[in-house]
């Protein structure tokens, strides 16, 4: 069985690897045919070419998470660098909370400290918290709450993601973070393949950390992660990581939980 999962997880990251090429001609195609100047003085061409986006973006972001699924069978340390959580944790929820009103959402960040030193994988924090704010906005009907908090405690750096939203039944809770790998037919959207969680539970890990999750049907669900309190010196990096491929970073790590309405030029200006 072992053998199986890993032979899947490595070949993950092949059909990644072909699709990628596929898209970029489709998206290079899709920008000559709808180009900025001509969406911009057409609001149905607009609406049109934002669902081409929409769709892009999903199919980027799936292809990523296909392409880290090979780490799902790595079970070394993820290269680690002291930066200010705080700052990267904080700008990021800033970006989201500017699309959470496209859902009827409100998204708040709550945290005591001002700034924060500890040894943690930027990029990969930042896709762990994308997706967690992804499956938030999915799971959470117009009106409902989604609160990011960031503290310290014993050694320990929590930061949670919670939802007002439908939860998680109690049987999907022993296989959450590693879904993928039990048998059965996909779930329908906005479930997905299942890469998702366990991709989250191995950042967590491979930052030496844990990710946990908690939820009650109907009163909505809360993810944890915790980070050892550590510095590994050698100073604070401010190098950017950017997996995005020069697009919206934010919209492509969201963009499974959006509208296409985010997709329209003047929503993106």
């Amino acid at each position: 069985m072992e053998q199986d999962q890993n032979q899947l997880a490595s070949l993950f990251p092949n059909i990644a690897a072909q699709m990628r090429g596929a898209l970029s001609n489709l998206h290079l195609a899709a920008a000559q045919l709808a180009p900025a100047s001509a969406r911009d003085q057409d609001p149905a061409l607009d609406a049109q070419a934002a669902l081409l986006d929409q769709s892009y973006y999903r199919l980027v972001r799936l292809v990523n998470s296909l392409s880290s699924a090979a780490y799902l069978t790595n079970d070394a340390p993820l290269p680690l660098q002291d930066r200010d959580i705080v700052e990267l944790v904080s700008d990021l929820c800033d970006r989201t909370a500017a699309l959470a009103p496209l859902l009827g959402l409100e998204l708040r960040f709550v945290c005591a400290l001002d700034r924060h030193i500890c040894a943690i994988a930027p990029d990969a924090l930042e896709q762990l918290l994308y997706h967690l704010l992804s499956n938030a906005f999915k799971f959470t009907p117009a009106g409902g709450t989604v609160t990011v908090e960031l503290r310290v405690r014993q050694k320990h750096v929590l930061l949670s993601v919670a939802d007002t939203g439908c939860g998680i039944p109690e049987e999907r809770l022993p296989t959450l973070f590693d879904r993928y790998l039990h048998g059965g037919s996909m779930d329908p959207p906005p479930h997905g393949l299942g890469l998702g969680l366990p991709l989250c539970r191995r950042i967590a890990e491979g930052q030496g950390g844990t990710l946990m999750a908690e939820s009650h049907p109907g009163k909505g669900s809360r993810f944890i992660l915790s980070l050892p309190d550590r510095q590994v010196g050698g100073g604070v990096s401010d190098v950017a990581f950017d997996y995005s491929g020069g697009f919206n970073r934010t919209l492509l790590a969201m963009s499974d939980a959006l509208p296409s309405k985010a997709f329209l030029l003047r929503s993106q200006d």
